[in-house]
């Protein structure tokens, strides 16, 4: 079984997605973005990430790629500096139907906040760079290749994973046998098996579980399931964690303390809706290409001029209160308020942490979207801003008045043509529907 993003869903809305829980009580002194699938290459993701997450603009950024081990490379970096950081990682790779990692890679995300605190303690690390070239993908071949498994097990065992978390247990002062859990990416079936047979290991491995489960998740399989490893862990327990990729990066922590979100984390493997229709799995995943009609023949330009001017406040969702008390979006140099009838500047207010009714629904059927229907209506927020806006993750049953509605990152609008791409937030329900029920 696979994860698979929504059309609207890339890497940068999941990994905003994944962080935004982490920010929620006070902003990090840097952001890091980590992927190799992002969509653009030449602009910062963590920067546009800072904006959908309303961060300040003093705070450090950074993007981390070329590498399935960029997300453990950037945590390592975080902990050794002891800095307040989060890493988000999250993977939306280009596949082929017919080659096995159409069904195996799954879409997902993964963010973990370092700083002071009871959470987990790195007690030792290792690092090896290796350029093994295990899989690839670039400009000519942008879907991933993949080399003989057995070849790659073989060099994997012996020169990466073996000496890297021997010398990562050397230095946390540890024996092999004192780790409960690990979080281990693979680069083939059977590494972990061999290794922990040797090095005498017990624990499971919690990242062939979330394969199992979600698919490999590149960059951010390591890291979703460190969450997973945290939340077995018994208090005092050690957690493995391995990042592979163009070499290796193992660190070793001992958990002290509850992991904030880390349940969460295990919890959202069994939520989702499950896809039923061939196609529907194809388009969503670019495995075809959908002749959607003359209704999908217009071009959405997005100016530069325009997003600096209102790009942050639309990224972000932040709206204005005027001097009334009343709340509004977009904002506007004179107030919607009828009340008030002269220019005045509005006071921010970020609309993106709160929930809102529809009020109002339409879903359509003649309009292109790239998975119809195309829902859309007005939200009512508590604090009196009333937005329309497009809804997302429709339930079976559908939408319907009155039901609440949470706010979610996604893209906004497509520009093929420029290979751009602008990002807002959708109304989706507060729930998320269990596999089970599905």
């Amino acid at each position: 079984m696979r994860s698979v993003a929504g059309w609207d869903e890339d890497p940068l809305t999941m990994a905003a997605e994944a962080a935004r829980v982490l920010i929620a009580d006070s902003p990090p002194e840097a952001l890091r973005f980590a992927s190799t699938s992002a969509y653009f290459t030449d602009r910062g993701q963590a920067g546009a990430m800072l904006d959908i997450l309303a961060l300040p603009r003093h705070i450090r950024t950074s993007d981390a790629a070329n590498s399935r081990r960029a997300g453990t490379s950037a945590l390592l970096e975080a902990l050794l500096g002891q800095r307040e950081e989060v890493i988000a990682a999250a993977e939306k790779r280009e596949t082929v139907p017919g080659n096995s990692a159409n069904l195996s890679f799954g879409d997902g995300a993964a963010a973990v906040r370092t700083g002071v605190g009871k959470g987990a303690q790195l007690l030792g690390h290792a690092t090896i760079t290796h350029d093994l070239v295990d899989r690839y993908s670039s400009r000519e071949h942008p879907a991933s290749y993949s080399y003989e498994e057995r070849f790659i097990r073989e060099v994997a065992i012996a020169e990466l994973l073996l000496p890297a978390i021997t010398a990562a247990l050397d230095n946390a002062g540890i024996a092999a046998g004192d780790i409960a859990q690990a979080a281990v990416a693979e680069p083939a079936g059977g590494c972990w098996a061999a290794v922990s047979r040797k090095l005498g290991i017990a624990a499971s491995n919690h990242c062939a579980t979330l394969e199992e489960q979600a698919g490999d998740l590149g960059v951010a399989h390591p890291l979703y399931a460190l969450g997973m490893a945290l939340t077995a862990a018994a208090i005092g327990e050690h957690v493995l964690l391995v990042g592979f990729g163009s070499g290796v990066d193992a660190l070793v922590f001992r958990k002290d303390g509850e992991i904030p979100g880390a349940a969460e984390m295990a919890e959202a493997l069994s939520q989702g809706e499950r896809l039923e229709r061939i196609t529907r799995f194809l388009s969503l995943t670019g495995g075809i290409e959908m002749d959607w009609g003359m209704r999908a023949e217009f071009a959405q330009k997005a100016q530069a001029t325009v997003l600096e001017r209102v790009g942050r406040d639309m990224a972000g969702f932040v709206g204005g209160r005027d001097s009334l008390g009343n709340v509004q979006f977009p904002k506007s140099s004179i107030p919607v308020n009828p009340a008030l009838n002269r220019p005045e500047e509005l006071v921010d207010v970020r609309l993106a942490e709160e929930n809102g009714t529809i009020v109002s629904l339409t879903s359509d059927r003649l309009n292109f979207t790239p998975d119809p229907p195309f829902d859309f209506g007005l939200v009512q927020f508590a604090n009196g801003a009333r937005v329309l806006m497009e809804m997302v993750d429709r339930p079976p049953e559908g939408f319907t008045i009155g039901q609440e509605v949470c706010m979610r990152p996604r893209i906004k609008s497509l520009n093929r043509a420029l290979g751009f791409r602008t990002y807002f937030w959708k109304a989706a329900p507060v729930a998320r529907p269990q596999l089970g029920d599905a």
